[in-house]
């Protein structure tokens, strides 16, 4: 879902700036605005997750589970964020724990190769994204190097880091940028406070920041294995208990699984919440729930913003179409063995505002988007959740009409009825209004009638059947 009129703002001092992309010589990467509708899926899947950014190296397969993810975007011509000898500190909450991770570096959308210093790894103090917890800090290497340069397009798993790393902790993973680095490649709502720091200070206990950001840069993804510490033996990763250990769950969707709306810093996205009640209430500390949501994600179609809109200062973010993103999003997740899908609204609200008017969709081409998310995903032995696409009426974005609502309701019904996914989450019954079912509850609207806030997270991640997952 979209975000704001403009780029969410940051909630600390702005983003950081740094040399512009043009004294840079590098232009920002655009996202092509060709349509990629659900009978392409098959050239879209040529290139297979195992091959995407070194699964050879031993972050695949069922010795390392992922515990945090997120999405990544390319950035507008307008953004000219950038770095030059300086350090980002990075805030990250798990959901699976263990005795040792690897963190995946991403130059995705970068145009020229990515080159990092040196970094750093350790437990973030509690309500200090700043500082690290004393005895955890971690030199991370790169086949044996503390530096490392990733070619443009592509990602890359570290060396395993041992590292006592406990389910729902946070984690400081600070990256030093020595030369001048447009920040090309980016997941731009993180609702997660991060830091940048003059020179290196990665191995610094704390850091004196001069900007923070709601923004995760060059940053893919972390993986676990061994037993969680705060567990028992048999329950944690890679263990392969019934416990739901060595397995991840990917939720792949917009602004909605990304957590627009939620409390930054907090970790109320209905994700985070799922994790928790796997924990607490199913006793599987050892799964993990990694987001792979974006805002303002599309199912059907990468952004598109007409020429001479305001879209084009924000659109890119926006990231490239569900069923071209879902191998590398989803596919690529080391343990992945399920993905709940939720993704639709955007292909029924942007166009006119985000999207030219004549890429309206109907109820069939959704259809056809989630027949091709649910090929994908079983030809590749993952078992995929449907989810329900919540209410919007009164929504301040102009998404509602009554034939977008015809349409969210015909697929509604599909995902509920059809049996073509293998289970189905009902996100729709779980927040509309009783008495206005085409609306939001009121306790759940953040205010825009489009986005749930904190308690709607909750009664997303509570609608979730946990049985899915077994």
């Amino acid at each position: 879902m979209p975000q704001e009129a403009t780029p969410p703002p940051d909630h600390g001092h702005g983003a950081a700036r740094g040399p512009s992309r043009r004294s840079l010589g590098r232009a920002a990467v655009a996202v092509a605005a060709t349509p990629v509708l659900a009978g392409t899926w098959q050239a879209l899947t040529a290139s297979s997750a195992a091959a995407a950014d070194g699964a050879a190296d031993g972050a695949q397969g069922r010795a390392w589970t992922g515990t945090w993810a997120c999405a990544e975007t390319t950035v507008p011509a307008a953004d000219g964020t950038a770095f030059a000898d300086q350090t980002l500190r990075q805030v990250v909450h798990t959901s699976a724990g263990g005795r040792a991770l690897r963190i995946r570096l991403t130059n995705r959308y970068g145009t020229e190769p990515l080159v990092v210093g040196e970094v750093r790894v350790g437990r973030s103090v509690p309500g200090d994204g700043t500082a690290v917890v004393p005895g955890t800090d971690r030199a991370v290497r790169f086949g044996g190097r503390t530096s490392v340069t990733l070619a443009p397009g592509t990602r890359r798993w570290s060396d395993p880091v041992s590292l006592d790393v406990p389910t729902a902790a946070d984690l400081a993973v600070s990256v030093y940028l020595p030369q001048p680095t447009p920040a090309d490649t980016v997941h731009r709502s993180a609702f997660q406070r991060n830091y940048v720091a003059a020179g290196n200070v990665a191995a610094k206990p704390a850091v004196d920041a001069q900007r923070t950001v709601t923004s995760w840069y060059f940053l893919a993804g972390i993986a676990v294995t061994g037993a969680a510490p705060d567990t028992d033996a048999g329950a944690g990763t890679g263990s392969g208990s019934g416990s739901g250990s060595g397995q991840a769950i990917v939720t792949f969707g917009d602004s909605i699984t990304d957590g627009s709306a939620t409390t930054v810093g907090a970790n109320r996205r209905w994700p985070d919440v799922l994790a928790r009640r796997l924990r607490d209430e199913a006793g599987r500390p050892g799964t993990g729930v990694l987001n792979a949501g974006i805002g303002g994600n599309r199912l059907l179609r990468d952004p598109n913003p007409p020429p001479g809109s305001n879209a084009e200062r924000y659109a890119p973010y926006f990231g490239e179409a569900g069923i071209r993103r879902f191998a590398r999003d989803v596919l690529d997740q080391p343990a992945a063995r399920h993905v709940v899908v939720l993704l639709g609204i955007n292909d029924l609200g942007h166009p006119g505002r985000d999207a030219p008017r004549d890429e309206e969709v109907t109820a069939a081409d959704l259809i056809n988007g989630h027949r091709s998310l649910i090929r994908q995903a079983h030809a590749h032995g993952l078992r995929i959740h449907g989810a329900t696409v919540l209410p919007v009426e009164g929504d301040d974005l102009g998404f509602y009409t009554p034939e977008r609502e015809e349409v969210r309701q015909t697929v509604n019904d599909w995902i509920r009825t059809a049996g073509e996914y293998d289970g189905t989450v009902d996100f729709d019954a779980a927040t509309r209004d009783p008495a206005q079912p085409r609306r939001l509850l009121p306790a759940y609207d953040s205010g825009d009638g489009l986005h749930p806030n904190d308690a709607g997270m909750a009664a997303m991640a509570a609608a979730v059947p946990l049985d899915l997952f077994t």
